[in-house]
């Protein structure tokens, strides 16, 4: 099983579900407030790579739903000054385990590279149902309007 540093914003239902499936599957799972760590370019940049820049972004970030940032039309070195003036930008979850590092959560993808099978049967159920659900985003979908500004104030 792997220990998980896992980066995200605290309070966020999504964040919790993929938590709670990391664990279901054996894994130690650490969690920090993406929204308050200390990063340096190097470092987040070091999470997405050979990404696309606008894969980068989260798309529930309210300068993004505003159309204020345009993830498909800014550039690296932009990108990740936005990024790391306001951390609400960052897709999230950012996920290390020794010296991988991903963004995202893509179950098919971190199935393969860490496992995400239940480790006990009581837990086969809840992790058979959370891999069916799509863990990528804010888990009640993007396009109802909702904005989490505050941290640790996501409601879902």
């Amino acid at each position: 099983m792997a220990r998980v540093i896992f980066y995200s914003k605290p309070g966020c239902k999504g964040g919790t579900k993929q938590k709670v499936l990391l664990t279901a599957a054996g894994h130690e799972v650490i969690p920090y407030n993406l929204l308050t760590e200390p990063w340096t370019v190097e470092r987040l940049r070091s999470f997405f790579g050979d990404r696309p820049v606008a894969e980068w972004f989260n798309l529930s970030a309210p300068k993004v739903k505003s159309g204020e940032v345009l993830p498909e039309k800014v550039d690296e070195q932009t990108a990740l000054a936005l990024m790391l003036k306001e951390p609400l930008l960052i897709r999230r979850p950012l996920l290390e385990v020794g010296e991988q590092r991903e963004v995202g959560f893509d179950v098919q993808k971190i199935d393969a590279w860490i496992g995400l099978q239940a480790v006990d049967e009581s837990l086969q159920e809840i992790s058979d149902n959370l891999m069916k659900e799509n863990l990528q985003g804010c888990s009640h979908g993007h396009d109802h309007g909702h904005k989490h500004q505050k941290q640790g104030n996501c409601k879902h």
